[in-house]
């Protein structure tokens, strides 16, 4: 009765998309299906197709049962992907839950875990392949190990969605070896992605010549990435034959070929002129120093005389004009000198400046200027994108208050005395603790926008802006709440240096629930900082200066007090007016009242 029941179920599942394209095909001569009924699964076979009912292998006459794995939207949002990572080798068996890859989606990179068990025999799209897209093959799972090599030559089949870099292409696979008909056995290292956002790199160094021997784990170059300068570990052992991307090279792509090493020293001669097949890997830009330009003269002028308009009627050397006037003057070019007002007095309206034209006024010379085009960084790319970003789609709104930081100085003296040298703590350090600790009184604040809601992180991490050559970058410190001041202090110093010597790794600069940015130290009084999405909040601190308040308890009525400027920059989807003041309120106590820090 039960195998009745399976047959009946498999009967009637026999209108898939995948039995229609059967049918669909031969649909001129179809043979009779035959089925095999066992104590584990029901088959159906047709035209050499077996089609299991307890799972998706799929069979022909020339492949054994395999399973081809489409990647999957690993996030709403999620049109292509670019596959970071390969957790699993070809050969490695997969269990259900197991990580396969790592894959960049459109927000982030995340972990895809194989649905179902098997036996990876094929890689199709590998490493730094970008801009796969959704349901494009990209492995292929067989239920034994022995069927692995019947797809050693395996490609798509034609018509299947492919990914925008196919597998089955002329160029080497990264760290794969490929032996060509008049080259030794050898390996092509392609660039890999070194960040989650990092989509072209320059080759700031090589750490090794041609002719050295590399052992897996060794650092091959230093990378500058969008966010900073990385070291590259190869992940292969051999000889450095070939360096393809010589050093100072900029805007190389993801996946594009950088070196090559081989098994056996004496075949580094083999590859002395050694280019790769594919000529789009080859570096888009190279590193040149900014030439300095001088412009051509300007065109001269016809010299057909421009009539001046009369002069509109002025007082003491003033122009009247209307604000609209004026400011489509600007835009024009126009002098409104050489305008004649329609206006009371004379006064300029918009309509006077129809007949005028912006020959009267020309643009300040600029011929002989002379000026130098500096080239962007990476980072400078993206920190000019994720700007502009922030101030287009995050509604900002400023919150500033005034904190007296006499006590604070005076409890630093005191300690960086009890510390004898062993610490020199900065007002940074006492306003990063200061602000970690108003986190736990308004929660709110350490919070991000995520689209469709709002995320209320547990832990404290701040970032710490700091200015580098290359630009601004964030280090974190992490769990400033649980920190004391030295620790925090500690960290900030290892941090600015690194970041200053382009030495961050990733997870040190990359996250954080909130940002913290000090101009203090150069004069600066105020000023508002540009959120850092998806952080909710960014608090802009002020020098300290001296100022005159009112003191009741003094004789002369007022007092001498050191007071801070700090302005809070809150996002208003995430934190309202009210929110971020209580939150100010709360950093101001921390500051005002150094002692209850400790508490």
């Amino acid at each position: 009765m039960l195998a009745a029941r399976r047959l009946t179920t498999v009967l009637r599942s026999t209108r898939t998309p995948a039995v229609r394209c059967l049918s669909a095909s031969s649909r001129l001569a179809r043979p009779s299906p035959s089925w095999t009924l066992s104590s584990t699964k029901l088959q159906w076979q047709q035209n050499g197709v077996r089609i299991m009912s307890n799972s998706r292998w799929m069979s022909s006459s020339s492949l054994p049962a395999h399973e081809t794995l489409k990647l999957p939207a690993l996030s709403p949002t999620m049109e292509l992907g670019t596959i970071v990572s390969w957790e699993k080798k070809e050969g490695d068996v997969v269990e259900e839950g197991d990580v396969l890859a790592r894959v960049e989606t459109d927000k982030a990179v995340m972990e895809w875990e194989a649905t179902i068990s098997g036996t990876l025999a094929k890689i199709l799209v590998p490493e730094g392949s970008k801009d796969v897209k959704l349901g494009a093959p990209v492995c292929l799972l067989v239920g034994e190990g022995a069927d692995i090599g019947a797809f050693s030559n395996y490609a798509p089949q034609a018509g299947a969605s492919e990914p925008a870099q196919p597998a089955a292409s002329n160029e080497e696979p990264a760290a794969e070896q490929a032996p060509a008909s008049n080259l030794p056995t050898h390996d092509t290292l392609k660039l890999p992605a070194l960040s989650p956002t990092m989509e072209l790199g320059t080759i700031v160094s090589w750490e090794v010549n041609e002719g050295d021997v590399v052992a897996e784990g060794d650092v091959l170059a230093r990378v500058e990435t969008d966010k900073a300068v990385m070291e590259w570990e190869s992940t292969v052992s051999g000889t450095l034959a070939k360096i393809i991307v010589p050093a100072g090279t900029k805007d190389v792509k993801l996946g594009a070929p950088v070196c090559v090493l081989v098994d056996e020293g004496a075949d580094i001669g083999a590859f002395s002129n050694y280019t790769p097949q594919a000529a789009a890997a080859k570096p888009a830009v190279s590193a040149k120093e900014p030439a300095v330009q001088k412009s051509s003269p300007a065109p001269s002028m016809p010299s057909t005389p421009v009539p001046v308009q009369s002069k509109p009627v002025s007082s003491g050397g003033r122009i009247f004009a209307s604000p609209l006037a004026r400011m489509s003057a600007a835009q024009q070019g126009i002098d409104l000198a050489t305008v004649r007002g329609s206006g009371p007095n004379g006064r300029i309206r918009q309509r006077d400046l129809a007949g005028a034209t912006s020959g009267a006024a020309q643009p300040a010379a600029i011929s002989s200027a002379e000026y130098a085009d500096l080239p962007l960084s990476n980072m400078r790319k993206v920190i000019a994108r994720r700007l502009v970003e922030s101030k287009q789609t995050i509604p900002h709104y400023y919150l500033s208050v005034d904190a007296h930081v006499d006590r604070l100085l005076e409890a630093r003296a005191e300690l960086n005395s009890a510390l004898a040298g062993k610490a020199k703590l900065s007002v940074n350090d006492f306003v990063i603790k200061a602000a970690a600790l108003a986190m736990q009184s308004v929660p709110e604040v350490n919070s991000s926008w995520q689209e469709t809601f709002i995320r209320q992180y547990n832990n404290v991490d701040i970032n710490v802006a700091v200015a580098t050559p290359n630009g601004l970058i964030t280090p974190i410190v992490f769990d400033a709440d649980r920190k004391g001041l030295v620790a925090i202090n500690g960290d900030v110093m290892s941090l600015a240096e690194k970041a200053k010597n382009n030495l961050l790794k990733p997870h040190e600069f990359q996250g954080g629930t909130f940002t913290i940015s000090n101009l203090g130290m150069y004069g600066i009084k105020n000023f508002t900082a540009i959120i850092n999405p998806p952080q909710a909040c960014i608090l802009a601190v002020g020098g300290t200066e001296k100022r005159l308040v009112p003191d009741e308890s003094s004789s002369n009525g007022y007092r001498t007090a050191s007071l801070m400027t700090v302005t809070l920059s809150c996002d208003h989807r995430v934190v309202d007016g009210a929110v971020g003041a209580q939150w100010l309120a709360a950093f101001r106590k921390n500051l005002e009242h150094p002692a209850a820090m400790l508490l």
